[in-house]
């Protein structure tokens, strides 16, 4: 019988044979937003959206164009014109980014892979609020095509009545109106909810702190530091210009927006994912 001799294996070579783990990493804020604007283009209902900002702010140009007195061709005009729908739009596009989750039930994978849920709302808020600003910055460049184009084509002056001031604070009105939309899909994550919440709040709930007003006159004193929609359209005047003005700018936005956030956030946090 031949006896074998088994050379033992040293702890080195073991060590060797053993494939090293490498860290994770976690995704980035900038990817994270990445993803989320591109969210924003896959579905047909933000697709649409997105497209009809530009169709919308075109056909009400040109609504200006052939429908206004010569005297009322100026850059307000065309602003205003376009700011209605863009009012209504924003806010839509901000519901439909936070409750995709949700809605799309998708939710399941995007929180597998990033468990942190405060993340991804992070991201969700500030891919929103971009295409927001970039939404405005299309908005007022057709604007001034055309104011350009009808004070041609109506033979007048072209009048700019619009100042460098009252353009961040026209800016600022449509954001606030997306953090409206924003804070109501937290909360409700759902989309047709939040949609109708939205027109609640914004249509319904305003005709009624007026009427209050008119009614009680103690409330007529109250009604700026609680009404957002008196604030926004300050906010789309200009006329957000004293502090006191703009503190009861910040006493709205903390009733309607922060607060609401804040509880949204929490209960997000612990809902279960489908």
């Amino acid at each position: 019988m031949t006896a074998t001799t088994v050379t033992p294996t040293s702890s080195t070579d073991i060590t060797a044979s053993v494939p090293v783990r490498r860290p994770d990493r976690s995704i980035s804020t900038a990817r994270l937003i990445k993803v989320e604007l591109r969210k924003m283009f896959d579905t047909r209902s933000g697709f649409w959206m997105l497209v009809s900002i530009g169709v919308l702010s075109v056909v009400a140009t040109g609504a200006v164009i052939i429908f206004a007195p010569d005297e009322v061709v100026t850059y307000d005009s065309f602003a205003t014109a376009i700011g209605f729908p863009m009012s209504v739009i924003l806010p839509m596009i901000a519901i439909l980014g936070v409750t995709s989750e949700w809605s799309q039930r998708s939710g399941l994978t995007t929180f597998t892979l990033v468990p942190s849920r405060g993340r991804v709302i992070g991201a969700k808020a500030i891919a929103t609020f971009l295409v927001g600003v970039v939404s405005m910055g299309v908005a007022f460049a057709v604007g001034a095509l055309g104011n350009l184009a009808g004070s041609a084509l109506a033979g007048v002056d072209t009048v700019w009545d619009i100042s460098l001031a009252t353009a961040p604070q026209i800016v600022l009105g449509n954001l606030v109106g997306m953090a409206i939309g924003f804070t109501l899909g937290v909360v409700l994550r759902n989309s047709a909810a939040a949609i109708v919440g939205y027109f609640v709040v914004s249509l319904v709930l305003p005709g009624i702190l007026a009427l209050l007003a008119g009614v009680r006159s103690w409330f007529a004193d109250l009604q700026p530091w609680i009404d957002w929609n008196y604030t926004q359209v300050e906010l789309f005047e200009g006329g957000t210009d004293t502090a006191r003005e703009w503190a009861m700018l910040g006493s709205t936005t903390a009733i309607w927006i922060a607060l609401p956030l804040v509880v949204g956030l929490l209960f997000l946090r612990r809902s279960e994912v489908k």
